[in-house]
């Protein structure tokens, strides 16, 4: 009992550690791309985006953040988690595909790791069971 207790502790610790970097990346790069800072901008368009997709994505990059870090709305976490995701795999590839240097590629490889971790660590009262459906 008492391992068990231990392997949850850990597994939650782990958690908080990754979800709370995962959040902070996000917030931070949203507002850099709310701000429509000029290297964040050259990013995007390098990667052939356009300008007004920096504030889509940072609008949802904050409400991402807000419905994972809310208790309860289990459905809308697993909507947050898929759409970061999609959001930070799809700027990993982007990446890849127009050859990046590492350098520019790693803040997004990050995220993207940052956001399994999370989502796999996650504790069983931040999951959706089949038995909520």
């Amino acid at each position: 009992m008492e391992t068990s207790n231990k392997t949850e502790k850990r597994k939650r610790i782990i958690y908080w550690i990754f979800t709370l970097w995962m959040a902070l990346g996000m917030i931070s790069t949203a507002i850099v791309q709310l701000m429509k800072n000029k290297d964040e901008l050259a990013n995007f368009t390098n990667l052939g985006y356009p300008a007004y997709l920096m504030t889509i994505i940072g609008v949802w990059k904050i409400l991402g953040v807000i419905a994972i870090l809310i208790p309860k709305q289990l459905l809308l976490k697993e909507w947050a988690y898929a759409g970061f995701f999609f959001v930070m795999s799809g700027a990993v590839i982007s990446h890849l595909i127009v050859g990046d240097i590492a350098g520019r590629t790693f803040p997004a490889v990050l995220l993207f790791v940052l956001v399994i971790i999370s989502w796999y660590f996650r504790p069983a009262n931040r999951k959706i069971s089949l038995s909520d459906n």
